[in-house]
This record gives C-alpha cells, sequence and structure tokens, in this order.
C-alpha cells in the first residue's frame, strides 16, 4: 500500500516526467510574450492603430513599453531566484568546508571569521580549524597563495587532512607531516590537470606557483603552547599588554621546500588564564587605504580590550573594512582563543592531629 502510494505521488507530480522543469523556466514568460503578440497583430493588424494621430501612436508606444518591462519584471525575479540558490549552497559549501569553530573548546573560548578579497565570494584561499583532542586543543591557520575559487583546491586538502590527523598524531610534527603530504598529493593532481596534453588553457595560478603559509598549535591543558610555523605571521597575545609572540625559528612554508627531517615544536610561550591569543593571516597587516597606508592591526586589538573573542573577531573586521573602504587585496581570516581555564590556587596542607601528652606516671 506504501509503495502504491508513493508511485501514484510520483505519476502525479509533473516535475519527475521529461520537460517539465522546462516548462517551469520558461511558464513565467507566457503572459509577457502573450501581450507582445496581442500588441504586434493589433500594431500589424487593425487600420486604426496605423493611423498617423498623436494619440494612436501613444497608445502602441505605451502598450509595447508595458510589454517590454513585463519581460525585463520577470527576468530580473527569475535571476534573484537563482541569485538566491547559488547564495545558499555557497553558504552551505561554507560551513562544510570551512566551519565555525564553537564557541568553546575544552576549557577555551574561541571565535573565527574570514573577509574574501573576491566579490561575491563567502571562501577563499585562507583555511583556519580547531578541534579538542586527547593531547590538548589543536589549531591550525594558514593562507594559499592567491584567494577566492582557484585556492579552495588546497584548502580542502589541508583542511580534511588535519581533521584527521589532529586526533591520530601523537606528536604535532606527525600532524604537520600528513598535511605536507596531502598537499603534495594535491599538487600532483593539479600538475596532471594542467599538462599541456589535458588540453586545458593557461590556469591563472600555475602548480608550480602554489605554497601554503601555517601555522600549527597547540594548546596543553596547563596553557603551555607547542607551536609549528611554515612561513606564518606570528600572533598576538593579549593580556595585561598587546604582544607579539615569538615561537621560533620559521620552517619554509608547505610546498615550497621538503619539511627538515627533526620538526621540534616550539614549547617556551604559555597562555595564562584570562589571556586570549589571536591567529590571522597576512592579509589582515597588509591591507591599506586608499594612501596607501597598512592597516594597523596591533593598535586595533589594543581596542579590543578584554573583550570576547567574537566581540574581537568583528570589531577587526569592522575597523579592516572601515580602513580599506571595503576593498580588500586579499583574503583575511581572523582566529581568537581565550584561555577560560580557571587557575586553582594552591591550599596549605591540612594540619597534622596533635598527639595527646601523656599521663603523669603515679608510680614512685
Amino acid at each position: 500500500m506504501i509503495r502504491t502510494s508513493r508511485i501514484s505521488r510520483a505519476v502525479r507530480r509533473p516535475a519527475h516526467l521529461p520537460g517539465a522543469s522546462r516548462f517551469r523556466g520558461v511558464a513565467p514568460y507566457g503572459l509577457p510574450v502573450g501581450w507582445g503578440v496581442l500588441a504586434v497583430a493589433w500594431k500589424f493588424g487593425c487600420p486604426l492603430a496605423r493611423q498617423p494621430e498623436m494619440p494612436v501612436r501613444i497608445l502602441t508606444s505605451a502598450v509595447f513599453l508595458a510589454v517590454g518591462a513585463g519581460l525585463l519584471l520577470v527576468a530580473r525575479r527569475r535571476l534573484r531566484r537563482e541569485l538566491a540558490g547559488v547564495r545558499a549552497v555557497a553558504e552551505a559549501t561554507q560551513q562544510v568546508l570551512l566551519r565555525p569553530p564553537p564557541a568553546r573548546l575544552d576549557g577555551l573560548a574561541l571565535a573565527a571569521g574570514q573577509l574574501s578579497a573576491s566579490r561575491g565570494a563567502t571562501v577563499g584561499g585562507d583555511l583556519y580549524e580547531a578541534v579538542a583532542t586527547p593531547y590538548g586543543v589543536r589549531v591550525v591557520i594558514g593562507d594559499v597563495r592567491g584567494h577566492g575559487l582557484a585556492a579552495l583546491g588546497a584548502v580542502v586538502a589541508v583542511l580534511g587532512s588535519f581533521r584527521e590527523a589532529a586526533h591520530d598524531e601523537a606528536e604535532l610534527g606527525g600532524v604537520l607531516r600528513r598535511l605536507e603530504r596531502a598537499l603534495q598529493r594535491h599538487l600532483r593532481e593539479r600538475a596532471r590537470d594542467e599538462h599541456p596534453a589535458a588540453g586545458g588553457g593557461a590556469p591563472a595560478h600555475p602548480v608550480a606557483e602554489e605554497f601554503v603559509t601555517l601555522l600549527l598549535l597547540e594548546v596543553r591543558p596547563d596553557g603551555r603552547l607547542a607551536v609549528l610555523n611554515c612561513g606564518h605571521p606570528e600572533p598576538y597575545r593579549l593580556g595585561d599588554r598587546v604582544e607579539r609572540l615569538a615561537v621560533g625559528e620559521p620552517l619554509p612554508p608547505l610546498g615550497v621546500l621538503p619539511l627538515p627531517a627533526a620538526l621540534v615544536p616550539d614549547t617556551g610561550a604559555r597562555l595564562l588564564p584570562g589571556e586570549t591569543l589571536v591567529l590571522y593571516t597576512d592579509g589582515a597587516e597588509e591591507a591599506r587605504d586608499r594612501r596607501g597606508r597598512f592597516f594597523a592591526l596591533e593598535a586595533a586589538l589594543a581596542r579590543g580590550g578584554e573583550r570576547a573573542p567574537a566581540a574581537l573577531v568583528r570589531q577587526v573586521h569592522e575597523a579592516l573594512l572601515r580602513h580599506t573602504g571595503g576593498r580588500l587585496a586579499d583574503d583575511v581570516a581572523l582566529l581568537a582563543l581565550r584561555n577560560d581555564r580557571v587557575r586553582v590556587p594552591a591550599q596549605p596542607a591540612e594540619p597534622g592531629l596533635r598527639r595527646p601528652r601523656p599521663a603523669p606516671s603515679t608510680h614512685c
């Protein structure tokens, strides 16, 4: 019975019939086109329409103008529906590809956001992700050379590898090697597609010029930071003051040179409770206004004060757009995390029980 009802519903739906979707696409144009046909027939078939009097000319022009306006309105409405569908798909893609981090993660408050330099795009060449693992909260932020849709392949490769390796690899160096191998596979596939035998034209961003700057970070339970930096800008730490955090000697960007044999993270820094760490891509510091002045990121972070990570990211983005007039030359990604773990003060040792004094002896 259920199967029969499903079949009957499928038969009744015209969308399942061949050409039904094509009919729905041209149906809104039926009324304006019909009026247009009647207007043309009236113009050439009616003797009254061919009279040279001014009222007749005005009436004829009004009829044709109404028909043209109707066609334009129908086309505009259809384009708006298609644009809304494309935007919905783009937003869904962003949620899967560059999903926002959770507001809280293992005692850390997080927020992130991206501004794309490509007009109408919601994702670009920047990437970020944060996951809680048995080894601590692991965070990655990166910047693919170029921006927009051409860089999405590398973003997919690096993010997909990080989301698995962050849980599988006990050492942070092992995570970075997994990211390097994933990017190398992507570049090999790009090289095959760009080969002249593939028949494609010259790419806008050749695979030989593609690389990724990347910062890989681990926040351990005691607040100690382990950092591997592949040519990426150093983060800022916001506490009593705003300071750029030194994270050791940088490694080459992924895709430029092979990683060295030994990958030893820098563990000299710590994120104390109440302090905020801000990771960003170089588009934030290289943004210029009409006079060519660079955006003062450190000053913008200082004005943020002790705001929550979400408010801090929003404030910096607004300041960036004001500084550039809304015209970004490169994608900008920003990720802020605050240590909300409670520092438990040392408890005094429990005083020992006093021993009872021995009773005085009664023996002589």
